[in-house]
């Protein structure tokens, strides 16, 4: 895991590794929209591109990009420890229309019960 720290009045943004991965093979286009949300997030705001994602408690969010015939989407929760924690990011692949994909679910369910035990103890 991997903090960033923004400066002005806003909260560090944490990565989790894999998801910092991913993320560095979205096009420039993609990162720099994502990013943008994320500063938005991280200075307590919610861009209008985010939304919380439903089933995993509060204060998890979804960034939702279209790009040329693409859906990118990043993952990242606020109520953790006090920061912004970057969970999962991923291109939609999914054939069901504009619901996120149950094993994408399944991985941030996972990743989110994990971090919660890691900065919690």
């Amino acid at each position: 895991m991997t903090t960033f720290d923004l400066g002005r009045n806003s909260r560090p943004i944490g990565w989790i590794k894999a998801a910092r991965k991913v993320f560095e093979t979205f096009p420039p286009a993609v990162r720099d929209r994502a990013n943008t949300a994320l500063t938005i997030a991280a200075e307590g705001g919610k861009a209008d591109i985010a939304k919380p994602l439903k089933g995993l408690g509060a204060g998890v969010f979804q960034i939702a990009i279209r790009y040329r015939t693409d859906a990118w989407r990043v993952v990242y929760v606020t109520e953790v420890a006090g920061g912004l924690w970057v969970i999962h990011a991923f291109r939609k692949k999914s054939k069901t229309g504009v619901k996120t994909p149950k094993p994408e679910i399944d991985l941030i369910a996972s990743r989110l019960a994990r971090l919660r035990l890691e900065v919690l103890s």
